[in-house]
Formats: structure tokens, sequence, C-alpha cells
């Protein structure tokens, strides 16, 4: 690993509001004096020349595309991306190539990065005169024909940046390193990686205890009970006070849950109303925008990140281990509802740099408030140096194959995702979105809109607890896969190319990914049909549900169940 040093960088980066940030430096192979540096009139362009055949991966949370080669990424923190423009809930100026290096620009701005920019005197193929191409393919097969690759990378507003190479003999190796530089994986507890449970957003103490009743009674496996903004005296912006009316017993409802061994998780999100009893003073430590009407507090600031948390200690004190921290990303898809980009906050961060940094700071603040109790937690946006956070990122879009795509490319980048159910079509969506659940980070079923659980519409209960009771007897699994990424930066969730970064064929897949150490998940996300094609890299394959061997390569299956495989390690 080697930091490099362009120009004067700025004080406010990523870097700065990583506690466990560490690094150490070693002799790379990279070759560090063909990075060129210049500054232009709105900010520093980066460029080096890439080796064919450089393939590129990561850059966050991207919902709509896997490998990244030919493209251009614009690093905007933004709600519900819909197409592959870079814009996400949780950018990342990080990416990593198979080509045994990746590189960490650490940066909150709106960072863009050309994968293939192409210059004056590149080879092109020659000339097909006379034939005329009616396709996209074919018209744009143009950009990906260069013989060499130029990587461009623009930061707006500074006159420097620091950047790092990470070199290693896989993908995982390189992104293990990247999430060791943060501190490692997150310290999560086993409970947490049980099932999780929203209720309706509606429900009161009592609509929400007979839920849980019905959960015990039916033998439903369920850990965590999620109570969505109904809680609130006013949520949007938020008081983070009991409503009296829905929940005149706050105590005696979380005491309620806890008895029943259930763990309470809260939504709530940064904005502060006005009749919040910490409205006044986190007045003066806020931005010059509102969102929601309410205060954005500057969560760079230590005194603001204080005042909020020890507010929400007060939940914690009731029995509270989790949150769902919701509205923390942009809104440019959503309504528009967030703070500009040229805000100012009392720490010198502007708008633009604190979408990027306040998923992250917002974690930190409810880290604080929750001490020394675990969790595993939601949040809406998180960014750079992110993987020693407990929280699981979760989207408003609802495609499944745009959730998986996000799945598998979650390792790259240090972060964690959870593909949640919620409204669905019909049986065969709600058990294929469930089954994708089961093998993920996080066992989501978000009911915020059902007025009663969503199988009871679908007549599947015993198909749902089967699911669940498999979810059960993952957890030890899923454990220690969380403590390996805790000591070494594994993620427990990995693309193929990750651990087969030499395989052409593992490089295009992003509908497969791995889990935990040994396990190979390749969902079914359609509902017209029950078969797939699986591809299985080198190595000693075996059913998952019926240990018989499995050939490696391509092949097609056909099954009602979720496609997975073991490999022997």
């Amino acid at each position: 690993m080697k930091k490099i040093t362009f120009g004067t960088p700025e004080e406010l980066v990523p870097s700065k509001f990583c506690p466990g940030f560490s690094y150490e430096e070693t002799p790379v192979s990279f070759d560090v004096s063909a990075v060129t540096f210049r500054r232009t009139r709105g900010g520093v362009l980066l460029e080096y020349k890439a080796a064919e055949g450089t393939r590129f991966y990561g850059c966050g949370l991207q919902f709509n595309q896997f490998e990244h080669t030919g493209r251009k990424l614009t690093l905007r923190c933004n709600a519900d991306p819909r197409t592959p423009s870079g814009d996400s809930h949780a950018p990342v100026p990080f990416f990593v190539t198979n080509k045994g290096y990746g590189i960490f620009i650490d940066t909150a701005r709106y960072a863009e990065i050309y994968f293939g920019a192409q210059k004056p005197g590149d080879s092109f193929p020659p000339d097909e005169r006379g034939s005329v191409k009616l396709s996209t393919d074919e018209l744009y097969a143009a950009r990906m024909a260069q013989s060499s690759t130029y990587v461009d990378i623009f930061i707006p507003g500074c006159d420097g940046v620091d950047v790092y190479i990470i070199e290693g003999s896989t993908m995982t190796d390189v992104v293990a390193q990247y999430n060791m530089m943060a501190g490692g994986g997150p310290n999560v507890p086993e409970w947490a990686l049980g099932v999780l449970y929203r209720c309706n957003g509606s429900f009161s103490d009592r609509q929400i205890l007979d839920v849980a009743e019905y959960m015990r009674k039916n033998d439903i496996p369920c850990d965590i009970i999620g109570v969505e903004p109904g809680w609130q005296t006013h949520a949007y912006a938020c008081t983070y006070v009991w409503d009296p009316v829905r929940f005149p017993d706050p105590a005696g409802f979380v005491g309620s849950l806890r008895e029943k061994g259930f763990h309470v998780n809260l939504w709530e999100h940064a904005y502060v109303y006005p009749t919040s009893p910490v409205y006044d003073s986190l007045k003066p430590l806020s931005g010059d925008y509102t969102t929601f009407r309410g205060l954005v507090p500057d969560f760079a600031l230590p005194e603001a990140r204080r005042i909020f948390a020890d507010f929400q200690k007060k939940l914690v004190e009731l029995g509270v281990d989790g949150f769902k921290a919701d509205e923390c990303d942009g809104s440019d898809n959503t309504g528009g509802w967030s703070f500009p980009n040229h805000a100012s906050f009392p720490s010198g961060l502007d708008g633009e740099q604190y979408h990027n940094l306040l998923g992250t700071l917002y974690a930190q603040t409810l880290l604080e408030a929750l001490g020394e109790t675990p969790t595993l937690s939601e949040i809406r946006a998180l960014g750079a140096l992110a993987a020693p956070y407990p929280f699981v990122l979760y989207s408003d879009l609802y495609d499944h194959k745009s959730f998986l795509t996000a799945l598998v490319n979650s390792g790259f980048s240090g972060l964690l995702w959870s593909p949640e159910v919620r409204g669905v079509s019909g049986k065969k969506e709600l058990l294929r979105r469930l089954q994708t659940v089961v093998f993920s980070v996080q066992c989501l079923i978000n009911a915020w809109s059902c007025p009663a659980v969503p199988w009871l519409d679908f007549d599947c209960v015993d198909e749902v607890r089967e699911l669940l009771e498999l979810r059960e007897s993952l957890v030890p699994r899923l454990k220690a896969a969380f403590d390996l990424y805790r000591d070494t930066g594994i993620p427990p969730v990995r693309a193929l190319v990750m651990d087969y970064t030499d395989d052409p064929e593992a490089g295009g897949i992003d509908d497969e990914y791995l889990f935990c150490s040994d396990l190979l998940v390749a969902p079914i996300t359609g509902t017209q049909s029950d078969a797939r094609e699986v591809y299985l890299p080198a190595g000693d394959w075996f059913d998952f549900y019926t240990g018989e061997p499995v050939p490696n390569g391509r092949f097609s299956v056909t099954t009602e169940k979720i496609p997975v495989y073991r490999k022997a390690l």
C-alpha cells in the first residue's frame, strides 16, 4: 500500500472522520510516476494509462451496473438511482481491478471517474465502409475499441487530494486491506443476524404486540421487531418523542417485547423538528438550510453528536438496541427534499461534502448513543471507510434484479446491503425475494405498508416458516463470517470475481455471489420460470440441500428453491 499526495488536499475528508483509520506503507509495483496531476478551473484531475484488459469494479453501492469498464461515474450520494450514473445511497471513491490493485481517493467531493477515456492517437478498428449500425450494442462498441484505457479522476472544488494504491493477489485481498485501513468489519451480535420484521408504520403499541404474539404462537422465527415512524409525535422532521396516544407507556411496550424474546429497532431520521426537546440546543450547530422543515445537525462537530446522542440514549435505556436511520441520502430522484450543495455547516463542510459524509457521521452518532449496546442497525446512506459500522443499507427502489446487483456489488466497497422483502405481487414473488433475503447479511421483512403479515394474503405460512428456519440455521455460519470480516476485512458477501479474479467468466457474473466462506448463491429473480443458468468456478462443489457433488462450469438448473452450492474448503 502506498499513499500519494497530489497538490494541497482538503482537510475535511473521509479519513479525518474515520476513528480507526490507519495504514502501513509498503512497496508497490504500480507505476506511480505514470499518474499525471493538474489543476483545472473547477478542481483537480488525475490520469493514468491502465494496462490492456483492465476491468474495473466498486465505487460503492451500485444498482444498475456491475463492471465499470468504459463508463463514467459521478460519485454523488442520492436516493433511488435509476441509471448507471454513479449516483448511489453509498458512493465510495474506491475501485478495484483485475490487475492486482485498487485505488482509494480520499475525498468527500462528487468525484467523476472515467474508466476508459479516449485520446487522439489511440488505435481503433478499421472502418467498416458501407455498414450501418442499428443497435445500441453496435453503436456503443466504439467506446470499448481502444487498445489502451485512460483512467481520469476529476475531483471538483479542491486543490489536491491524497490517493492510496493498494495491491494484492486477488480482489478480495485488495478489498480486505481497504477495509482494514478503516478498522475492519463491525463486531455484530449473533442475535442481530436472525429475522427482523418491521411492522406497519401506523401501528399502535397494541397492534405491534399482537404481531409479536402471532410470531410466537405460530412458531415464525423472528428476533427483532422494527417500529416505523408512527411511534413519534412528529416524523418528517423528527421529535424523537413517543406519541402519547399510540404509545402511552413506552417503557411497558418495549419491556413487553423484550420479555417475549424480541429486540427492538426504532425508525428515525436526522432532521430535527422545532418541537423536539433538542431543537434549540442543536440550532447553532446545524446547517443554514432545513430538510423536511427540520434542522440538519452538523455531526462533524463532537458537540452536535453529543447532544443528539444523549437524547437518543433515553431510547436505549428503555431497551431499544437498533435504529433505522432513514433519509440521510440525497433526493434528486425523489422530490428534491434535501439541503442544497451550496449549504454551509459550522464545521466548514459545504452541502456537497456533507451529502457524502452525512450517513457515516449519523452512524457514528447513533453508535455513541448505543454505547456498549451491540447492534446491527439499518441506514439509508454511507460512504468511504464505512466497514466498521454495524449498519446495513437499504433502498426504496424495489426491483429484485437491481437489489441482487447491489448485493453482489456491496462487497467491493466495505458495505452491507439488505435486499429486503416488502410489497409483492403474489406468492411466487414473495418466496423468491425471501429466498434472497435469507442468504444476505440481514434478513429483513419490511411490512411498513402492510395491514397484516404479508404472507397471510398468499396462504404460504408453511413455506415462509421453512425459509426463516433455514435462516436461523445459517446464523452461526454468518456470525463466523462477520468475525472474519472484523479480523481480516474479508466481507461476508462477495462477487465471484473477488475470489476468482483470474477467471474471465467470473468477471462478468452479476447475479451470483459468495456467501460466508463456503457457499455460492444463485437467486432466481423472475416469477415466470423456475429455471436459470449457473456458473461454478474451479473447485469441488456440492449441492447445498442434498450434498451431491456438482461439476463446475456452466449448467442449467430448475428448482422452486434458491440454488445454493457448497465448496469443499
